[in-house]
């Protein structure tokens, strides 16, 4: 499984444990550019926000920012590959 589905598969779950688990998988393409550094983070920042939702419950924001997540970590793939 290369790193980019094993970060679906954690935004899939969302404990967490994955985030630690997708911190260690993005490190590598950190300081790429500023775009993809910027990208990362902003998917960070998402799939945190997943997670906190889906500890505390809060099923009615689980779909939304579970999109927004996946949206953050495929425009981050596109990313990479240009950047690759």
């Amino acid at each position: 499984m290369d790193s980019f589905q094993r970060l679906e598969a954690l935004v899939d779950s969302a404990g967490v444990d994955g985030i630690e688990e997708a911190n260690a998988l993005l490190r590598r393409f950190k300081g790429r550019s500023e775009a993809v550094t910027a990208a990362i983070e902003e998917f960070m920042l998402d799939f945190m926000t997943l997670v906190f939702v889906v500890e505390t419950g809060e099923d009615d924001f689980e779909k939304p920012i579970r999109k927004l997540a996946r949206t953050r970590l495929s425009n981050l793939k596109g990313l990479i590959g240009v950047a690759a």
